[in-house]
């Protein structure tokens, strides 16, 4: 375990850059954020959004720091991402929240006490993370040997306008581009989409709307997905699912069916309110929602 020159203290809680795994010469890093107190703490795995390709720990500092200023620690993740593909991202975090357990003290925390957060394309990670703790290809990375023995499961998953559906979104913003009068974003995140995904049968296969659609025998931890109205990037109606409703909506519908617990909760407010205008009163309410829903459902 190397430590980063990074280190910060607040009124409430402290930071620290750790590196978790190196892949060859590259290490990837964990930004922690541990309240003052002696704790043990409850604790959110925080995946960083970018459209799979952009980004890094720093990412939503804003929603870490609202975490940790409330009594929940924070972890913050690094992962190979972009060209690296599809399911290299969630072999780094399936390992990163088996590290994170194995490491609990390091945070102030406890093995059982973690929960996983995340937005936009970070978000579909979080959930499909939650969703597949057991899964082969992303627990290949064995923890280093003597380490206690854990697994990838989370005790909840809040999501921040998640890309729960890659395939639906692609199909999306390609309908989108081809309007008289198309919006700007559509060229860009099919491009950085692709980058990622090389094809659509990974974005279908790495897919949690169309896991449980297809029937697999997921985790389903309790979830709260927080979206704001008119996101036609994020929170569309797909017309080739024959769901007369959003994707949100869709997945929601979907999670509830299977046996999950899962809320929405939409919010007048621009696109990335919370990461980008945390200042605004719906910003300030989605936090506290999103600190409640944590303590509510991983209690020391």
């Amino acid at each position: 375990m190397s430590m980063e020159a990074v280190q910060t203290k607040s009124a409430s809680f402290e930071v620290e850059d750790v590196e978790y795994l190196r892949h060859g010469d590259n290490p990837l890093f964990i930004r922690c954020y541990r309240p003052h107190g002696a704790g043990p703490f409850p604790m959110m795995i925080e995946i960083h959004g970018g459209v799979w390709t952009e980004n890094d720990r720093t990412r939503g500092k804003v929603h870490h720091e609202a975490f940790a200023s409330n009594g929940i620690a924070v972890a913050s993740l690094d992962f190979r991402q972009g060209p690296a593909g599809y399911p290299n991202s969630l072999t780094d975090i399936n390992y990163a929240i088996r590290w994170v357990k194995a490491n609990a003290a390091l945070f102030k925390s406890r093995p059982d006490l973690v929960g996983i957060s995340g937005t936009s394309s970070g978000g579909h990670l979080a959930m499909l993370a939650a969703m597949r703790p057991g899964d082969p290809r992303y627990a290949a990375i064995p923890l280093p040997a003597g380490s206690p023995a854990v697994d990838a499961s989370v005790h909840c998953v809040a999501m921040f306008w998640p890309v729960i559906n890659p395939l639906g979104r692609h199909h999306n913003a390609k309908r989108l581009n081809n309007d008289p009068n198309p919006p700007t974003w559509p060229p860009r995140t099919m491009k950085l989409s692709m980058a990622y995904w090389i094809n659509e049968e990974n974005m279908s296969e790495g897919n949690p709307l169309l896991a449980i659609q297809r029937g697999e025998k997921v985790v389903m931890p309790p979830a709260l997905w927080i979206q704001t109205r008119d996101d036609l990037i994020h929170d569309y109606r797909d017309p080739d699912s024959g769901f007369d409703g959003s994707e949100a909506q869709r997945f929601v519908a979907l999670y509830r069916k299977a046996g999950g617990k899962i809320d929405l909760e939409y919010y007048d407010a621009p696109l990335h309110f919370t990461s980008d205008r945390p200042e605004l009163p719906q910003s300030i309410a989605a936090m506290e929602r999103a600190v409640a829903f944590t303590h509510e459902n991983i209690r020391p």
